[in-house]
């Protein structure tokens, strides 16, 4: 099991607080930086999209949130290139600091994912991910 994120992946967020995409940017979640983060601007349901350069099998997430502005629930949807989005898992992290780690129950071949971030601790809604890596292994 290894990283699923490479240097031809495209991602994709809901939004980025005040549009400061050099300080908040999407970027920020896959630079090995702890010192960086994406900082969402205010919404109901953040999210963040990764393509994939080729079919894989996502196996387990791993996110680290700033405690305070972390998602209660967090849905992880998954689809074919040119297909539609469906639900693959749930999962419930807790709001603190930490990297936290959720194992995906059925390890379904995809191109692309998303990840909602609902139900945010944060009164308005803002999300912030210093750290997100999704795992799994190459499809043939």
């Amino acid at each position: 099991m290894a990283s699923l994120i490479c240097c031809e992946t495209q991602s994709r967020v809901s939004s980025v607080l005040n549009r400061d995409g050099k300080n908040y940017g999407k970027k920020n979640m896959f630079d090995c930086d702890e010192e960086t983060c994406w900082n969402s601007d205010q919404g109901e349901c953040q999210w963040v999209s990764l393509e994939f350069p080729g079919p894989v099998r996502v196996s387990e997430v791993k996110v680290q949130f700033q405690g305070g502005f972390s998602a209660k629930t967090c849905r992880l949807e998954g689809g074919l290139k040119n297909g539609d989005f469906t639900e693959l898992d749930q999962f419930y992290p807790e709001d603190n600091n930490a990297l936290q780690s959720f194992p995906i129950q059925e390890a379904t071949t995809v191109n692309k994912v998303k990840i909602f971030f609902e139900n945010s601790v944060d009164f308005f809604g803002r999300i912030i991910v210093y750290s997100l890596d999704v795992l799994g292994e190459k499809a043939s």
